[in-house]
């Protein structure tokens, strides 16, 4: 099947479950559990996302990179972290605007393609595509991080002014919200942490020299230990509340710095290569 359709279908299939979790979870009064054909109905177009997320990473010939890839791929982690954690979490009325999110951005590669990589032993090595695909999980992972303390803030301010109205109201209460934030975060924590291992291991085989500590090496490490000091703080001292949210928020900026620069190191590779 031709790519176009398979994110066509990916997209029809997304933002038709969307609208059904709308129309039965926002506006209707069903019952708030996942019935066992609405379970198995989200696996279908993440299927065909977690497709082109392997082809994108693995068998395409061109390696390409660019903020389409990057969110397709947040969505379609963010889905994943839904699909399973809503089978230990009441996560009722999430369901909507992820699946609205991830019916937009599934889509996007094919609209903006991105940078294309010429002919290279390095880009094509499995190595660095590992290390790429590591890298854009923990990226992803700690975007849909902040996105969650971004929403929780507020609903803490809504909280604090009163009871919680309009479309706040049909999302999970802010305790298991709390919840699947740490969950994420430990998780990405853990891609971070192998996204910094591969960066030393992989450094030397591709380049012939030590991982360079330049800016972007200084924003990662940074951000590791903002999170590393979170989940401490969290474990030992049950940080919770706004202090979490403030930390999870200066992890995410020094993260972001480092894939800002990261990007700019690609493509500097990528035009070099072509020269």
């Amino acid at each position: 099947m031709p790519p176009i359709l398979l994110y066509g279908a990916a997209f029809l299939l997304y933002a038709a479950l969307a609208f059904h979790f709308w129309r039965t979870r926002w506006r209707g009064a069903s019952a708030p559990v996942l019935a066992r054909w609405e379970r198995a109905a989200i696996l279908a177009p993440l299927a065909l996302h977690t497709w082109l997320i392997y082809d994108m990473l693995w068998l395409q010939p061109e390696l390409r990179f660019g903020f389409a890839h990057a969110l397709s791929m947040t969505l379609w982690l963010a889905v994943i972290i839904y699909w399973i954690e809503s089978r230990f979490l009441q996560l009722e009325g999430m369901q909507a605007p992820v699946l609205a999110l991830a019916a937009v951005c599934v889509a996007l590669p094919a609209v903006f393609p991105g940078l294309a990589s010429p002919p290279s032993a390095v880009m094509h090595s499995v190595e660095f595509r590992l290390h790429l695909a590591v890298a854009m999980s923990a990226y992803g992972l700690f975007t849909i991080a902040a996105l969650h303390a971004l929403l929780m803030t507020l609903m803490e301010r809504r909280l604090h002014g009163g009871a919680i109205s309009g479309p706040l109201a049909a999302l999970p209460p802010l305790l298991t919200m709390e919840r699947l934030l740490f969950r994420v975060i430990l998780a990405g924590f853990a891609f971070l942490t192998l996204t910094v291992v591969t960066g030393i291991a992989f450094s030397e085989t591709l380049f012939g020299k030590a991982m360079k500590f330049d800016h972007k090496t200084v924003f990662a490490i940074a951000s590791w230990f903002i999170f590393a000091a979170l989940l401490a703080g969290r474990y030992f001292y049950g940080w919770r509340g706004r202090t979490a949210l403030r930390w999870t928020l200066a992890g995410f900026v020094a993260l972001l710095l480092a894939y800002v620069g990261s990007r700019f190191v690609l493509e500097v590779i990528l035009q070099r290569a072509a020269a």
